[in-house]
């Protein structure tokens, strides 16, 4: 039986063989964002077009601080000549490390498996994880679809934004747009938090510009 986490819980921690060589996840994510992110198996079409993406945006999760790291129920030799098939078609050999998941240890603790599909492959799961090690964001998509990776940068420029403001982000929101003042802050502690004033379309909805990161 799997588990389900859900939004706020500690993101489980677990020793794994990467490409990149044995890691604790705690301790290598250290005060870091993490992006968490599974793929049914090697040798896919959808998820080798997702990891060729993820390495050419890894720069834009590094300028954010957040560490990216596959993981796939397959061996390390696996990953090793899947990778090169990456790089062969996509452009991009995977910068960041995968985690080889054989005995489905990590994907039975984040809740991966899918038994009504495939009782050993996993479902295609997107984790962000804060630098509290708390689950923050979780996507699953089918095996169809391929994931959107803009929508995770938006979503953790959202994150990261919220964590650090009393603020939300509306619909569609892109990072720079304006945004919401919580319900929770008062009139009176929001003209000190934002002395520049807000535009009330609504009590409870309350516009200013996105504070500096």
């Amino acid at each position: 039986m799997t588990n389900t986490l859900q939004l706020g819980d500690e993101a489980p921690d677990f020793t794994a063989e990467t490409t990149q060589g044995t890691i604790r996840f705690h301790d290598w994510l250290g005060d870091s964002w993490g992006l968490l992110f599974s793929h049914p198996k090697d040798f896919t079409p959808v998820c080798t077009t997702e990891l060729g993406e993820a390495a050419r945006l890894k720069p834009e999760f590094d300028r954010r601080g957040v560490k990216v790291i596959g993981l796939s129920v397959d061996t390390l030799d696996a990953h090793a000549r899947w990778s090169r098939d990456i790089e062969e078609t996509q452009g991009h050999l995977p910068n960041f490390p995968m985690i080889a998941d054989p005995a489905r240890k990590v994907a039975d603790l984040y809740g991966m498996v899918h038994p009504g599909v495939d009782d050993s492959a996993t479902v295609r799961s997107v984790f962000v994880i804060g630098p509290d090690k708390k689950v923050k964001l979780t996507i699953t998509y089918p095996q169809s679809t391929g994931r959107n990776f803009d929508e995770i940068l938006r979503v953790i420029d959202s994150l990261q934004l919220t964590a650090a403001h009393q603020v939300s982000t509306p619909v569609n929101w892109k990072q720079g747009e304006d945004v919401i003042i919580i319900p929770a802050v008062s009139d009176e502690e929001a003209r000190d938090r934002f002395p520049d004033g807000w535009k009330a379309l609504k009590p409870y909805l309350r516009i200013v510009p996105a504070p500096t990161p």
